[in-house]
């Protein structure tokens, strides 16, 4: 007799567990499915492999938001915009991650979890194909729509998977240091290629079509077992579990993620968060230019200290804000963000805003991870996926609004109104983290 174990894709549907050959029981109970749910997935080698390879994809995501920043000014000369057409890659990233909210919850009832993810992985792949050989600025802006889009696919389902893992708040933690590593590493490479090599620097793009390449690769090899269509449910288990048809289901999780408070209360503070991260680290070498006479090729490495500051913070802050509890931890990152910005606008130094802006990253870091962990305590596990993508595309719309906002009003006051506008997001970050529900108390 054939042996199996539950693996989650992000729905209590039959349809939706995943099973792979392990030496145990026959399939489990229904109950059995909830507890195993419940509780956490054991982490095992599989489990372990599958965390490394979403590590790597999540690496690959911050090479790609971590090298707008810095080549933002070879954008603005090489195609002669100004910075409020740099706006319009903000605008076709959120439309990118509008579209993986919306669906989302289809996907997840017609694909296995690796089919998912491979559709996400292959999408970011095109877009840096795209991109390399300098094309005209309005398919150089759809390129990021694309690239949002696959990106929301991938992180969205991989951060609901490793939120069922034991120990999720350690896994969280690392998946979103790794992508703070990639936003560490893009400056560096993105600078010193463009430096080098003048108005040729879209080969940049070059290096991230390898890394998508080994990103699509990974994905195949660690979710082999998943890479197909959900398997259609018999009649009796629709009788027997209540199960609803593929369509039903995914329009019923929609309206119930859509009817949940926290949803929006979670979702309103990665709205102002993203909103400082992106701003900061998109504007940042710009400002620096204009605003304090750095050189280009000086400066255009400070995002590092900002995304080294990120890492550092998700990897040395995570199990702090576990232990010493996740709401205290925040709303104390929350006022030392403030306080470095403060320290980066009011002290005109460029040793002095290098510092203040990774310490502020510093701090910055953990809170992404900290957010999701509750979230993940707080939704039902039938709606995770579909909660977490809404948050992931709510979040980007601040990630996109907030930086097209300082682009627009930038190219007639100039960059250095990207100070008072972080203040403010800041502010509204920490009011909203104080209003984030409450994890409830379960007696597992």
């Amino acid at each position: 007799m054939s042996t199996t174990t539950v693996i989650e894709t992000g729905s209590a549907n039959p349809a939706h567990i995943e099973l792979q050959p392990i030496r145990t029981s026959p399939r489990p109970s229904i109950r059995t499915v909830a507890r195993i749910q419940q509780d956490g997935l054991i982490l095992d080698k599989t489990n372990f492999v599958r965390i490394l390879t979403i590590g790597f994809s999540y690496i690959f995501a911050g090479l790609n938001d971590g090298s707008l920043g810095a080549l933002t000014p070879y954008i603005l000369r090489t195609y002669r915009v100004g910075t409020a057409h740099v706006a319009l890659i903000y605008a076709a990233s959120f439309v990118g991650w509008l579209l993986a909210a919306a669906t989302n919850s289809h996907l997840v009832h017609h694909f296995q979890l690796g089919a998912i993810l491979t559709i996400g992985a292959v999408l970011q792949l095109a877009a840096h194909l795209f991109r390399f050989w300098t094309p005209p600025f309005g398919l150089y802006v759809v390129t990021f729509f694309i690239q949002s889009a696959g990106m929301g696919y991938q992180d969205s389902h991989s951060n609901s998977y490793v939120a069922s893992i034991q120990g999720s708040h350690r896994w969280l933690g690392f998946i979103h240091a790794m992508y703070a590593l990639g936003c560490l590493i893009a400056p560096f490479v993105a600078t010193a290629l463009a430096a080098r090599i003048g108005d040729r620097w879209p080969l940049f793009y070059l290096f991230l079509v390898g890394i998508g390449t080994i990103n699509i690769v990974t994905v195949l090899v660690s979710f082999r077992d998943s890479l197909k269509v959900q398997d259609k449910v018999s009649s009796s288990e629709i009788v027997e579990e209540g199960a609803h048809n593929h369509g039903n289901s995914a329009s019923r999780d929609i309206l119930d993620t859509l009817k949940s408070p926290p949803v929006y209360l979670i979702s309103m503070f990665y709205f102002f968060m993203l909103g400082v991260g992106i701003t900061a680290g998109g504007w940042i070498v710009e400002y620096l230019v204009s605003a304090r006479n750095g050189k280009l090729p000086d400066v255009g490495y400070v995002p590092t200290g900002l995304w080294g500051g990120i890492f550092l913070g998700r990897v040395l802050l995570s199990e702090p804000a576990h232990r010493f509890g996740e709401r205290r931890m925040g709303l104390g990152c929350c006022l030392m963000i403030l306080v470095f910005h403060l320290i980066f606008w009011l002290v005109p130094n460029l040793v002095s805003s290098a510092v203040s802006v990774s310490l502020l990253g510093f701090f910055y870091g953990p809170l992404f991870a900290t957010g999701m962990s509750i979230a993940s305590k707080i939704f039902d596990k039938r709606i995770q996926a579909t909660a977490m993508g809404l948050i992931f595309v709510l979040a980007q719309a601040g990630g996109a609004l907030f930086p097209s906002i300082t682009g627009v009003i930038a190219s007639q006051a100039g960059v250095k109104v990207m100070q008072p506008i972080l203040v403010g997001l800041i502010v509204a970050m920490g009011i909203s983290w104080t209003l984030i529900p409450k994890v409830p108390k379960r007696d597992d």
